[in-house]
């Protein structure tokens, strides 16, 4: 079955607001139902991004752009085409939200 990269992405003027702590129980809760709903569609639950560096030939200086600050995390989805990666995404509790959005990409293997 396909795979598909999805990334968090920070949008140009979004909103950047800290839910309340009721609506991140609430969140968790959605959560929890969300994972156990596309269990099988979950390859790799991915992660925040941290620290990171450019790398090119040659060196280059920077200053270069974070890519967490582009990217807020990832994961990997398994799903039978892009339209059902999608409908897996934007189902996920508190991933899409003003402000942000999810790019799903296929990834490709030979």
């Amino acid at each position: 079955m396909p795979k598909y990269l999805c990334m968090q992405r920070n949008l140009p003027g979004g909103e950047s607001r800290k839910p309340s702590p009721a609506e991140m129980q609430e969140m968790y809760s959605k959560f929890r139902a969300w994972q156990e709903k596309f269990h099988a569609n979950l390859v790799d639950m991915g992660g925040k991004l941290g620290a990171g560096r450019l790398v090119t030939e040659p060196a280059a200086d920077g200053p270069f752009v974070e890519v967490k600050e582009l990217v807020g995390g990832y994961m990997i989805l398994s799903a039978q085409s892009l339209d059902e990666a999608i409908t897996v995404a934007r189902a996920f509790p508190g991933l899409v939200h003003p402000g942000s959005g999810v790019e799903v990409i296929e990834i490709r293997t030979p």
